[in-house]
């Protein structure tokens, strides 16, 4: 028996670096999962990646509450239910200063990364609270818990979701649903090599330099290190913990 054993788990931003990895560990411990992204054909990749047929995908914008309302819909549809809820998907928005940041790029980064998981929380915890509990674990930062210049929008929003858990912590404890967050330092995916970039065009290479000097393990962290923490907070291993900020940093914060 896999540590998920017919478990049903929704990811979103599963066509990531994180996402994609994560489903696989799920898949491989026993879960049941539905991929939600935006970008269909990145979805199916993943998929015809996964030799299973215990994983399948939803192409959809969790900033829109008819399609968080279809994402839980098809985990019941396809799979009977719902157990395990990461809420993953985010994006970095611009690189600038306050003064110049765009309004625009500010409202969609809030409504990805603060609208999305909320929004997503209305739509799965009902199908959970009628399997009698589940796991909700929302993908947080570092730069949730200390500033970061010319990042303030993304540094706003990853400081939000940590106040979204605690307080759906506290609700929905009676029911046996426990959320928490995943705090990662700067992961090797496609978000930070853009990060980088924004920083020091010109020059990104020195500011990766930098962000591993901050990390006492001397590296940035992998998709499988947050993957590892994350399938932890979705078992039943962790029963005894929500309402938690759980950082996975290379002691960065130490």
């Amino acid at each position: 028996m896999g540590r998920l054993e017919n478990k049903v788990a929704v990811i979103t931003g599963g066509a990531g670096g994180i996402g994609s990895e994560v489903a696989r560990r799920f898949v491989e411990e026993g879960a049941l999962v539905l991929l939600v992204d935006l970008e269909e054909e990145s979805l199916a990749r993943v998929c015809s990646e996964l030799p299973t047929n215990r994983v399948s995908y939803l192409a959809a914008d969790i900033t829109k509450w008819s399609d968080n309302q279809a994402m839980a819909a098809l985990a019941l549809e396809r799979y009977g239910g719902l157990d395990i809820f990461l809420a993953n998907a985010g994006v970095e928005g611009a690189i600038s200063s306050i003064l110049d940041y765009d309004e625009d790029v500010f409202d969609r980064l809030m409504a990805v990364n603060v609208k999305g998981p909320f929004l997503g929380l209305k739509a799965v915890v009902p199908e959970m609270i009628k399997r009698l509990g589940g796991s909700v674990i929302i993908t947080s930062s570092v730069a949730g818990v200390r500033g970061g210049a010319r990042l303030a929008p993304y540094v706003t929003s990853k400081h939000a979701v940590i106040g979204l858990m605690k307080s759906a912590a506290r609700e929905f404890a009676s029911h046996n649903i426990r959320v928490n967050t995943v705090n990662p330092s700067p992961v090797s995916t496609r978000m930070i090599e853009s990060i980088e970039k924004g920083l020091k065009p010109e020059d990104p290479d020195s500011v990766r330099e930098a962000m591993r000097a901050n990390i006492p393990l001397g590296r940035y962290a992998l998709p499988e290190d947050i993957a590892n923490l994350m399938l932890f907070l979705a078992s039943d291993e962790s029963k005894f913990i929500t309402g938690s900020v759980h950082m996975v940093d290379g002691g960065s914060l130490s």
